[in-house]
């Protein structure tokens, strides 16, 4: 799928795809392969009004940059636009053509064109035609060479994007990479060899739905591009265009105090206040330091009004145009978002988003940190703080070099894990005794308290990495083996093993690695007993 945001249809779409290829595998009813039909023709309809839609956005690009006066930076974007459909177009006809070959070699429609249920079901044709006759690679070749060539069709008019391969083998596929029944199938073993004919047709329906919807998003943002129109006007306002009308104390008013439809040819001089203010292309930029006030009402804002003056030529004389502004004192308050909010991890990457929304676009953000340290995010707000060992840390927030205030938090130490035995994957119940002769893949792991492993997964990787295991007979040990790691080689203490033994687990020792990959290790004493019946 392509690289922007999904459309709710488009995941809606991609969802059935992911479905109908998991039931590929399945033995199927005719209900069942009635519904790959109903699927199919839902599909089909989508691409009818793709098509459609994206061929309309083709000629509305094409009139947009003709009404515009044919911009020479706009007419390569016409060119590229149908360069695009004509390669959509050429895909999704030999799509089609596939879709045909497959309904004529499996006789799947009746005299009345209707779908017959013997034929949907067979499961020969398909993989004869996509496999035996190589047409599936071809098929994977060619779809994963149409995004390449829409990619460089845009980058060649400085419009970057990026789309997934369309075609996946299923290890490239989230669904199916960690399933070992699949993951080593290619893309035509995944889609087409052992498959009904109903299925099939579904499926290249979508990879239609999927190519239509690259065109869709590649034509979007040619249309995005565009110049603007252009008209002159005759109307003379003065106006106020400020960054924000609420402003918070300790931060600076600013925008623009300017001529509606202004032209470069004026020179208006312009006044915000009684003091002049600088003008550049017919707009006076306006910026000045907004104090604190003195009172604030329920919520939090302080009204002040702008006084400005334009002086400007308007049918061969100076005329003094005036503008009022009304805007708001906003008192600043911090709000912080995380996953754990009330306390802070000690030593761990703690991610926080400190916001001051009464500064809006003007927030730029700095943090100072007693007790700790701070790591600033990507985006304004963003911080990671890594607190000391214990007690409180402060983290101070200033934006544009003016204070804004201090928020606090208790360190909380980092809780133990919980040491578990796994027969496998499997948890062992350690209250009742183990079939003889013992756990084949005896696994110790030591598993994170469940709150900071869901909110800190990049401190949270505990391993157990001290103790033994020792075989017990009549309570005299018989045997042990030393814990290194998670995995136990237990096998030499089995064979000696017998009914009413047990294996006794001694963890010494868990090492954690947290955000930065440092080992950190701390003794434990964790003892447990599994029977051996």
């Amino acid at each position: 799928m392509a690289g922007g945001k999904e459309t709710p249809r488009q995941k809606m779409i991609g969802m059935m795809y992911l479905v109908l290829t998991a039931l590929l595998a399945l033995q199927v009813s005719n209900q069942i392969l009635q519904k790959f039909i109903l699927l199919n023709d839902g599909l089909e309809r989508t691409s009818k009004n793709y098509i459609e839609k994206n061929a309309s956005i083709v000629s509305n690009i094409e009139a947009t940059v003709e009404q515009q006066g044919n911009n020479e930076k706009d007419l390569p974007k016409v060119e590229a636009a149908k360069q695009i459909r004509e390669k959509t177009s050429e895909i999704f006809s030999y799509l089609e053509g596939l879709k045909q070959e497959l309904i004529t070699q499996s006789n799947a429609k009746n005299d009345e064109g209707q779908f017959k249920n013997s034929a949907l079901k067979n499961t020969d044709i398909a993989g004869n035609i996509f496999n035996n006759n190589k047409k599936g690679y071809e098929m994977q070749e060619r779809l994963n060479r149409y995004p390449e060539e829409i990619e460089g069709l845009m980058s060649g008019i400085g419009i970057p994007l990026e789309f997934e391969r369309i075609a996946k083998d299923a290890e490239e596929i989230d669904l199916f990479k960690n399933d070992p029944d699949v993951r080593y199938k290619d893309f035509v073993n995944l889609n087409f060899v052992k498959s009904p004919i109903g299925a099939v047709l579904a499926i290249i329906s979508q990879y239609q739905n999927e190519v239509l919807n690259i065109e869709s998003e590649s034509l979007g943002a040619l249309t995005r591009s565009l110049g603007s129109f252009y008209y002159k006007a005759d109307i003379f306002e003065p106006m106020v265009a400020a960054n924000s009308n609420i402003v918070a104390a300790g931060t600076k008013f600013e925008g623009n105090l300017f001529i509606a439809s202004a032209s470069s040819s004026a020179q208006p001089k312009m006044r915000v206040n009684g003091k002049e203010v600088p003008v550049e292309n017919g707009f006076g930029k306006i910026s000045f330091p907004v104090g604190p006030a003195d009172s604030y009402d329920d919520r939090g804002l302080a009204k002040r009004t702008l006084e400005g003056e334009v002086v400007v030529n308007i049918d061969g004389k100076d005329s003094l145009l005036s503008v009022n502004y009304d805007y708001f004192v906003a008192n600043p308050t911090i709000e912080v978002t995380a996953e754990a909010i009330q306390q802070l991890y000690a030593q761990c990457a703690n991610e926080l988003s400190i916001k001051v929304p009464a500064l809006g676009n003007s927030y730029a953000p700095e943090f100072s940190v007693t007790n700790g340290q701070a790591i600033k995010g990507s985006n304004p707000g963003d911080v990671t703080i890594i607190p000391a060992n214990s007690g409180k840390v402060n983290i101070g927030v200033s934006s544009g070099g003016a204070k804004i205030g201090t928020v606090n938090y208790d360190i909380r130490p980092v809780p133990a894990p919980t040491i578990t035995a796994f027969n496998g994957e499997r948890e062992i119940d350690t209250s009742v005794p183990f079939p003889a002769p013992g756990p084949s893949q005896l696994k110790i792991k030591a598993v994170p308290e469940p709150t900071f492993g869901r909110t800190m997964p990049k401190d949270a990787r505990f391993q157990v990495s001290g103790g033994v295991v020792k075989l017990l007979r009549n309570e005299v040990p018989r045997d042990q083996v030393n814990i290194s790691g998670e995995d136990i080689a237990i096998r030499q203490l089995l064979a000696a093993a017998r009914s009413g033994d047990y294996l006794v687990i001694q963890v010494t020792e868990v090492t954690r690695t947290n955000f930065q990959g440092q080992k950190i290790k701390s003794n434990v004493n964790h003892i447990e007993r599994i029977a051996i019946k």
